[in-house]
């Protein structure tokens, strides 16, 4: 069908059908049906806000409410039949729908004194609130696997890196709840994003104003708003939550892969820490060996995606002026894609730790006494030596184990007296990485009652305690 002034909700002061071209250009049905729930949530509120006002009868009310909860139905059922190049978008698409079932002159009263400037913004607000707050919960059961994961294998240890080169002993455990701690920090600001969202565009017009009075307190309450936007300017042309829902995944993304790639680089030959479940691998069409973690390498890679529509829409928020301008359509793509892929990546993390096989063996014999130095370092400190004489005397001890090819741990007493003459014959007691592990007992570190405590606050947490 061609669009034509009688087929478009604006169509009244043109005599010319569009360009082909322009018609699929100007459309955003194709991505904005998924806000048709919010749509027809927001569009049932503001027909009662009308009969409030004494603009629709109780019978024309009744027949909208019954009309849309149909239209509703066909979407849910997915039975609604779009009709190319009248359908528009999903607020058009809708009223359409509405006016063949119950009739245009009852139809026709819905839409009165508003507009689409505040319909879109309303939607957007509804669906991304309860996408949300879906997220929050698929993070707090990553976080609650981490804590079990860390529960259960409290007893493993592992090289701490620094500049991905081996620093001192660790708990596995240790490692995991340093990146649930990065997630924790995530759902913080996640609860704050939400509050902000949480603000009702609904009732403004195009962009000065309801020119029939309507209770937008009654809009936002009824919709489950906590707040009302304050400037009806703003209100349409306000896509900050959008920028912020954008943002706020790119750091979360960044996080995700982080612990990608420590795991990706954990499961390989070299290191052979961890074992990705074969559910979360993909193999070789030429290599029959190979087994890949595909799912991190993904996550890893979504992150440039997501970081990019974040960067990607700010360039079109810059330069636009007051009020609502049609490049603001652009928000709605990107924080759907993005709301999909950071959902898609948390339950993908989530099964691969969950299901993750760790092999404490190749942990533990990845340990080597150089990895003490630290240790001997803190050993004369407690003998009395300033810590910066300690720290050459250490290296000196790496130094001289080098040139005899041993260990540190290998070097005689008279070897190590050499060097400083406070090293006696329990430097013997240093080389442990067990002791080495616990001697970092001050709240935070890697000792066992740290590890416990930081594991009974995430469950804390996840309990709302």
């Amino acid at each position: 069908m061609e669009p034509t002034s009688s087929t478009l909700l604006w169509g009244g002061r043109f005599t010319e059908s569009m360009n082909d071209l322009m018609v699929i250009f100007n459309e955003s049905l194709p991505f904005d049906k998924a806000l048709h729930k919010a749509d027809i949530e927001g569009s049932i509120t503001f027909a009662k806000a009308l009969f409030q006002l004494n603009l629709l009868s109780q019978d024309e009310l009744n027949s909208i409410i019954s009309g849309l909860q149909a239209v509703e139905k066909e979407w849910k059922e997915g039975t609604f039949v779009i009709k190319p190049n009248v359908d528009e978008d999903i607020h058009t698409a809708n009223e359409r729908r509405l006016a063949e079932l119950i009739g245009s002159s009852i139809a026709g009263k819905l839409h009165t004194g508003r507009s689409r400037n505040e319909q879109i913004a309303t939607d957007m607000r509804i669906w991304v609130r309860e996408q949300l707050a879906g997220l929050s919960i698929v993070m707090k059961e990553v976080l609650r696997t981490c804590a079990s994961r860390a529960k259960s294998e409290i007893d493993v240890l592992m090289p701490g890196y620094t500049h991905f080169q081996r620093a001192q002993p660790i708990r596995f455990s240790h490692w995991l709840l340093s990146h649930a701690t990065y997630i924790i920090g995530d759902l913080q600001r996640l609860e704050g994003i939400k509050e902000r969202v949480n603000c009702c565009p609904l009732g403004v017009g195009a962009l000065a104003g309801n020119p029939f009075g309507i209770d937008r307190s009654f809009l936002a309450k009824d919709l489950g708003f906590s707040s009302i936007h304050p400037n009806s300017l703003a209100a349409v042309a306000d896509r900050d939550f959008v920028a912020e829902v954008l943002q706020w995944s790119s750091l979360l993304m960044v996080h995700l892969s982080r612990l990608s790639e420590d795991l990706i680089i954990y499961s390989t030959a070299e290191f052979g820490f961890v074992r990705v479940a074969d559910a979360y691998s993909t193999g070789s069409s030429l290599m029959p060996q190979k087994k890949n973690p595909d799912s991190l390498e993904l996550i890893r890679g979504k992150a440039g995606r997501v970081m990019g529509q974040a960067s990607g829409f700010l360039s079109t928020l810059k330069s636009l002026p007051t009020a609502y301008n049609k490049d603001i359509q652009e928000s709605v793509e990107p924080l759907l894609d993005c709301v999909k892929t950071v959902s898609h990546c948390l339950r993908i993390i989530r099964g691969v730790l969950d299901t993750l096989k760790v092999d404490s063996k190749k942990m533990r014999s990845a340990l080597t006494a150089d990895m003490l130095a630290t240790d001997v370092a803190d050993y004369l400190v407690l003998k009395g030596v300033p810590f910066r004489q300690t720290h050459h005397a250490a290296g000196a001890v790496v130094r001289k184990a080098e040139e005899a090819g041993v260990s540190i741990s290998e070097l005689g007493l008279q070897d190590l007296k050499q060097i400083s003459p406070h090293f006696e014959n329990d430097i013997v007691e240093v080389f442990d990485f067990e002791r080495s592990v616990e001697k970092r007992s001050a709240e935070g570190g890697t000792c066992r009652k740290s590890v416990q405590t930081q594991i009974a606050m995430i469950e804390a947490l996840l309990s709302g305690n």
